[in-house]
This record gives structure tokens, C-alpha cells and sequence, in this order.
């Protein structure tokens, strides 16, 4: 918090920017020189926020200012600028346990609800990459190490109920952006209303899904897990575009949508924006063969992400001090308790991975036939070809809602990919 008199809320120019960072001896001895030394760009490229990466010369730094409204939108959707409170709280929360695996929290300023940050270079946005056809072979297995941090040690498996009981809430009063998720990912998209942008080609999918009332059945199984499950600290918006990598390194952005809701949650989010680009990479500029290699290796990253999640929550499980209240160590301290325990973490993780198919399938049908479509599909310029690549992920959707038992395991959901493929615009042709 900054040592000043309060000051009334403004959205930040360039100018205001720099006479922020100014009055921040941390921010100003990273970034080196005087102020008129320091260089600014507005970056924004998400949905919410305003975003100016600063360098002087000798570093640089990230500041994120939440909006009064929704930045694509403008101010005919306003939204409640207390949402960087979340982020800001969901940083310092996380940052014990998930280390370099998410940017550097250095002052958030709650009058302004300014947060800065550490720059990330050279690290671009992975959606981006993706969609260029970039690889980035460390990114699931990294995102993976952060939701399982995330997952255990802010569980009841790891802390007191009443450090739970704290984190509940606080991230309870995270309602505007909650009410976003509850909106347009579990309801607009199964009912016809004006925000949906569903490509025109794709309207016999999109009134299936609608008239679906099995499909519609199971999406409100996932909302009420949802709305009552309170298992870990989310992340709230796991996505690609959440995410910033290079090569070699991997870093968790934008936690502003932050609740305590079920683990699967941020699992088949991220799952699902794979799974997108894996549908979506045949109707990108390339050689065939480079694009089914490039296919090839997310089909491979799919897997790797949940695997390593799973290996990495049972051995963080096992090693660390599980000092919760849900499961009291000394009640299973013989050979007979030990092995019980163990059952128990496998069934537990086997929980997360089924709530995962599920919220992967809705996550799927919300970036196709609901409000803020995804770039992955819209690189595609000519909507029959786009609809196309659609068809084949709402497919696949659609059978992961309907019969998620012929889906026990990752390997299954790998396999199912090509089988949903070139699924066509006819619903009632396509595979069940």
C-alpha cells in the first residue's frame, strides 16, 4: 500500500503511469534512471484490463489497472474495478508455493487497483504461439506443477479449516467476476441471447446444444459443483491465453477471476484450450505434414498436463506436511491406515479428473457458441471452414457431457480427438 493521502480513482494515461511508479523506490530502482527516462506501451490485449509494460534503462516492469468496465465492450458493461483486489490477494497467496511459475508481485495500490508486476521477456502469450505454431515443451508440465501447488496446499489436505475458512472468504466476495463465469460459461450459451457470437454456419450446432436436454442436464451438474464446491484456491480463467511462456519458462497470469471452487475447474479449463488448438491447427497457413507433427505434439502436451498434475498432487500429498483437518494424520499412522490413506488419494484425484471432462466439455461449448470467441478459430477467416473446426470440438464436447464413462482416463480423451474430427455441420450426423 502506498504511503499517501487517498486519491480518487482514475484511469491511468501514459503520464499517470510514470508518476505512479515514481513514488514506488522498489519499482523505480528496477527500473533504473530518471522518470523521463522511462518508456511506456499500452499492451492490452485481453478482454478486462488496461496493461502498459514500462522500461528504463536498466529494467522494466508490467502495471495492470482494472477498468470500470469490460475494455472490449467500453462503458456500456460496466464492471467493478475491486477485481484486482482478487488478483493482487491471489499473487501473495500463491507465491510461497508456486514460486517462478507466476510473475513477481511488487506493490498493488488499492485506491487505483493498480497491480505492478514483473515484466515477462520474452515471453509471449501461449495462445499466440500456439496458434503460429510454436512449441513450447515445458508449458504443461509447468502449468501443471502450479495447479497442483495451487490445488493442495490450499485445500483442507494442507491447512486448518480456519486458514480455509479465510481464503473462502475472501474470494467469495469476488462476485462480479464470478457472475461472469456463471453467466457466460454454465448459461447464455445454452439459451439465445444477443451477446452470443455463434458463426453462422454453425446454427444447427448451436441449437442442438440449446434443445439438448440430457447435455443441458449434465452442464448443471458442473454449475452446481461449481457454485457449492469450495476444494482449493482457483485460479478462475485458466486458459491459454492466461498463461505466458517461452521454451523454457512458463508463468501463470491474470488471477483475477480467483474463487475457492472445485480443482477440476482450472484442470479442464486448461485442458479445453488445447483441445481447441489441436481442432483448430488444420485450418492454419502450413504444410500439411508440419501441422499434423504440430498436432502430433499437442495431442502429447494434453497428456502431459494431466499426468504430470496427477503425479505431482499424489507426490506433494505424500511428501509434504499434510497438516489439514480433513484427514488427521495420526488416523492413519499403522501399515493398515497408510494403505487406506493411499486409496483415498487415488479416489481423490480420480474426483478431480471427472470433474475436469466435464468442465473441459463446457469450457469447449462457451468459446464456440457464447460470448468472447477464441482466436484460435478466429485466425480462420472463412467461416465454413472455421465452422468446420468447431463442429469437430462441440463433437467431442458433447460425447465428454453424454457418456463420460467411455472417457476413464486421459489417454481416452487423446483417442476420442481425431474420432470427432471433420464432424460436419449436421449435428444429427455426427458421431454421439
Amino acid at each position: 500500500m502506498l504511503d499517501r493521502p487517498p486519491n480518487p480513482y482514475r484511469v491511468f494515461a501514459d503520464r499517470d503511469v510514470v508518476d505512479h511508479l515514481a513514488d514506488l523506490p522498489e519499482v523505480s530502482e528496477i527500473l533504473g534512471g530518471a522518470k523521463r527516462d522511462w518508456r511506456v506501451r499500452d499492451v492490452a490485449d485481453g478482454n478486462l484490463n488496461a496493461v502498459f509494460l514500462v522500461d528504463g534503462p536498466r529494467g522494466g516492469v508490467c502495471l495492470k489497472q482494472a477498468l470500470p468496465y469490460v475494455r472490449v465492450a467500453g462503458e456500456s458493461w460496466p464492471l467493478d474495478v475491486k477485481r484486482a483486489n482478487y488478483e493482487a490477494a491471489y499473487l501473495a497467496r500463491l507465491a510461497p508455493h508456486v514460486g517462478g511459475l507466476a510473475p513477481k508481485l511488487y506493490a498493488y495500490d488499492p485506491e487505483q487497483f493498480v497491480i505492478v508486476m514483473e515484466k515477462l521477456d520474452p515471453h509471449i502469450i501461449l495462445r499466440r504461439g500456439l496458434i503460429a505454431g510454436q512449441r513450447f515443451p515445458k508449458a504443461p508440465e509447468h502449468v501443471a506443477e502450479f495447479v497442483a501447488q495451487a490445488a493442495f496446499h490450499t485445500s483442507d489436505l494442507a491447512v486448518p479449516f480456519e486458514r480455509k475458512a479465510a481464503d473462502v472468504a475472501l474470494f467469495a466476495q469476488n462476485l462480479a467476476l464470478q457472475r461472469i463465469t456463471v453467466d457466460l460459461v454454465f448459461t447464455v450459451p445454452y439459451i439465445e441471447v444477443w451477446r452470443n457470437q455463434v458463426t453462422a454456419p454453425l446454427a444447427a450446432w448451436a441449437a442442438a446444444l440449446r434443445a439438448d436436454i440430457g447435455l443441458k442436464s449434465a452442464v448443471a451438474h458442473f454449475r452446481l459443483r461449481y457454485l457449492t464446491t469450495q476444494q482449493s484456491l482457483l485460479h478462475g480463467d485458466l486458459h491459454s491465453g492466461s498463461v505466458m511462456a517461452t521454451r523454457d519458462d512458463t508463468r501463470v497470469i491474470d488471477g483475477e477471476f480467483a474463487l475457492v471452487g472445485p480443482t477440476g475447474f482450472d484442470v479442464g479449463n486448461f485442458l479445453a484450450h488445447y483441445a481447441i488448438a489441436w481442432y483448430a491447427k488444420p485450418f492454419h497457413a502450413g504444410a500439411p505434414e508440419a501441422i499434423a507433427a504440430y498436432r502430433d505434439a499437442i495431442a502429447d502436451d494434453i497428456a502431459r498436463f494431466w499426468l504430470t498434475f496427477r503425479r505431482r498432487f499424489l507426490e506433494i500429498w505424500r511428501d509434504e506436511d499434510a497438516s489439514g483437518d480433513a484427514l488427521p494424520q495420526g488416523h492413519f499412522a499403522d501399515a493398515a491406515g497408510q494403505a487406506r490413506l493411499e486409496t483415498f488419494r487415488q479416489s481423490y484425484v480420480e474426483a478431480i479428473f471427472r470433474d475436469a471432462v466435464g468442465y473441459l466439455a463446457i469450457k469447449t461449448i462457451r468459446r464456440i457458441i457464447g460470448y468472447a470467441q477464441i482466436a484460435d478459430f478466429l485466425a480462420i477467416e472463412d467461416e465454413e471452414r472455421r465452422a468446420e473446426a468447431q463442429a469437430g470440438a462441440l463433437a467431442l464436447a458433447r460425447a465428454l457431457l453424454k457418456r463420460p464413462e467411455s472417457f476413464p482416463d486421459i489417454a481416452a480423451i487423446v483417442d476420442a480427438l481425431p474420432l470427432y474430427e471433420g464432424a460436419g455441420l449436421d449435428p444429427k450426423r455426427a458421431p454421439a
